[in-house]
């Protein structure tokens, strides 16, 4: 790859700045692609945005930025936050506190003007081809905030398919996050921004495996719309809404898509049923998973409900009691080649007390508990 180091005025670099959201952003009179597909949407909050005015107003170094040859033009590959940034604050689109006071741009004297319009940002400018672009993107963010798995995914499917699915469960309060945010976790490297939602859509049509998500995404990289998948979408929540109509905020985050699939043909899914029974789980002391009692329900996996278990010191009383002999074999062993069980099973109405429980050697309590 051919890299060239230049200084770009922010006077040049804000001429003709537009951001047409879907149709693009663009800067430096109208050569500069500031949202190519590899980048995410604009997340820097209001604090780190002001700070990066407030390097320029003072005249302190910013961070290199890098743009890409394509074609006639350029495209932004690292400093996308920073360049919007300077760009809406040129654009008075939001203030900065000077000395106690908000001032947006045009609020400021004719010199604070000049002194950010003449600061020169350091680019390097680098021609290659697709694939080392993408690489080269990957190696500098290392130091940032990295990339998303499915924000680089973005970056390698792009087209019309992407630029629809994108309407749907990429931007902030879109249809999507509206219509499952009590469903589908949205925080952190999910979100919605970060492309976390959509993420979320594509494993639950596709079956959850990131191999099968990048098939799909290429399968589908050229059709015209995402209706398919928002259609898809729909119907889980749709399905998770009928047999679970009580929302809790257990709810959230679950793997509702791999639950549709498994589940969503059954008939003997009522409503009301489930939800008696989740009353009674949520009471059930033995019960330490509250999340878990809807895998539970639907799979009758005891295991997602994180049962209590018997402590060490119940442990040690019951097997001195038994003298240290397996009832089962009835053969002595050390405690660390025993394992606690319940004498009446939780499903049975057994309890995790003293008087139901049982020092079984392993390999009987692992015969007959099949583990």
């Amino acid at each position: 790859m051919k890299i060239d180091l230049k200084n770009i005025t922010v006077r040049e670099l804000v001429e003709g700045y537009v951001d047409k959201a879907e149709e693009g952003v663009r800067g430096y009179g109208g050569k500069l692609n500031i949202r190519p597909a590899y980048q995410r949407e604009f997340i820097y909050k209001d604090k780190q945005r002001n700070e990066v005015i407030h390097t320029v107003r003072k005249g302190f170094p910013l961070n290199t930025m890098y743009w890409v040859v394509a074609g006639e033009g350029y495209e932004l590959m690292d400093g996308q936050q920073r360049t919007i940034s300077l760009c809406q604050y040129v654009n008075n689109e939001f203030f900065i506190d000077i000395e106690g006071s908000p001032h947006i741009f045009a609020n400021l004297t004719k010199e604070r003007q000049e002194q950010i319009l003449n600061y020169e940002l350091r680019i390097y400018f680098c021609e290659g081809t697709d694939q080392e672009r993408l690489d080269w993107f990957r190696i500098i963010n290392i130091a940032g905030l990295k990339l998303t798995d499915q924000e680089m995914r973005n970056a390698i499917y792009t087209g019309t398919w992407l630029a629809d699915a994108k309407r749907w469960f990429s931007r902030r309060n879109c249809p999507a996050y509206q219509v499952g945010d009590r469903y589908v976790d949205t925080s952190g490297e999910n979100a919605v921004d970060r492309q976390g939602l959509l993420e979320t859509a594509l494993k639950w049509i596709t079956g959850g495996k990131d191999d099968k998500v990048e098939a799909y995404m290429a399968l589908h990289q050229h059709d015209a719309d995402g209706q398919a998948l928002w259609q898809h979408y729909q119907s889980v929540i749709n399905w998770v809404q009928v047999v679970f109509p009580n929302t809790r905020k257990e709810m959230k985050g679950l793997d509702w898509g791999k639950f549709y699939r498994d589940h969503g043909q059954r008939i003997d899914l009522n409503a009301a049923t489930l939800e008696a029974r989740i009353k009674e789980l949520i009471d059930d002391d033995e019960v330490q998973s509250v999340k878990g009692i809807y895998e539970y329900l639907l799979t009758g996996n005891e295991k997602t409900l994180n049962l209590r278990t018997f402590d060490d010191k119940m442990k040690r009383k019951v097997y001195e009691q038994q003298s240290g002999v397996c009832p089962d074999c009835r053969k002595p062993f050390d405690i660390s080649a025993m394992e606690a069980d319940h004498i009446v099973p939780w499903h049975k109405g057994g309890k995790t007390v003293f008087e139901n429980c049982q020092m079984r050697c392993l390999p009987c309590n692992r015969a007959k508990s099949g583990k």
